[in-house]
């Protein structure tokens, strides 16, 4: 997991060749194993096999400021409902679903519809309930050219997302290594994020870690985010020993009058 994470690569140029019938089919009945193994509900994924007209409809005002990457095939997450527990958990089985595709060697990338409207989306992605927010490119990458090196993320520190007690109250180091924790907050810093903004902000309080997102007082928190760091935080957590699940809390957000700071949930260790 810890390798998986520092060279977790979201793939944006796709061969245009189909997936094989059969690798489709496991893909398949994935989407449906995790959507049963999700008892809290609230979305499902839908796999778009003809990728083409997906990308036709979309381009120019999908993905990242218009930009929508081309794939033989698509996966919208769908959200049933306007639950945050339904963001947070599609996104957490989404990066869940991305970790089983790598081990088939598809290479995959987030794509935001934030932008487009419900009208197109709906006729689009033809669902009678919920909202599609995110997609999922999916197919075979092309080759990279061993003669450019890959372009490098700069991450903030754990010193910077770790907190005793409080937010803005910094952490000993050593206190992290002697309850065994220093890797695992070390290799969460490497788990993707919208924009990547890196928002997780994590407070070590007793025997339990608290997880808030940190955002702006002009901008909404992105509720993906916290699926995504709750799934490779629960298996790196699961590979020093400790084998638990997130709990969601509802405590009214924190503001320290720069940023504001969304409480998610809480982690026994």
């Amino acid at each position: 997991m810890n390798n998986f994470l520092k060279n977790r690569k979201s793939v944006r140029d796709f061969k245009d060749k189909k997936i094989r019938d059969e690798t489709l089919k496991k893909i398949k009945d994935y989407c449906a194993q995790l959507e049963e193994e999700n008892i809290q509900g609230g979305f499902q994924f839908i796999l778009f096999e003809n990728g083409e007209r997906i990308y036709k409809s979309l381009e120019g005002i999908g993905g990242y400021a218009g930009v929508m990457i081309k794939s033989p095939h698509y996966i919208a997450l769908n959200i049933k409902d306007n639950r945050e527990e339904s963001i947070i958990y599609g996104a957490y089985f989404m990066e869940k679903l991305i970790t089983k595709l790598t081990d088939l060697n598809i290479g995959s990338c987030w794509i935001g519809l934030k932008g487009v409207d419900e009208d197109t989306k709906k006729e689009l992605f033809q669902i009678s309930e919920g909202s599609v927010d995110y997609l999922l490119a999916i197919g075979y990458p092309v080759p990279k050219n061993p003669f450019v090196g890959d372009s490098t993320s700069s991450r903030i520190g754990v010193e910077d997302i770790v907190f005793k007690d409080e937010i803005g109250k910094s952490i000993n180091l050593d206190e992290l290594e002697s309850r065994g924790l220093d890797d695992l907050f070390y290799y969460i810093r490497f788990s993707p994020s919208s924009h990547n903004k890196q928002p997780w902000r994590f407070i070590l309080k007793d025997d339990r870690v608290i997880l808030l997102l940190a955002y702006s007082p002009d901008e909404k928190p992105n509720l993906a985010d916290a699926g995504i760091i709750m799934y490779y935080f629960e298996n790196l957590a699961k590979a020093i020993g400790i084998d638990n699940k997130w709990k969601l809390l509802n405590n009214p957000d924190y503001d320290d009058g720069k940023m504001k700071y969304k409480y998610i949930g809480e982690f026994g260790i």
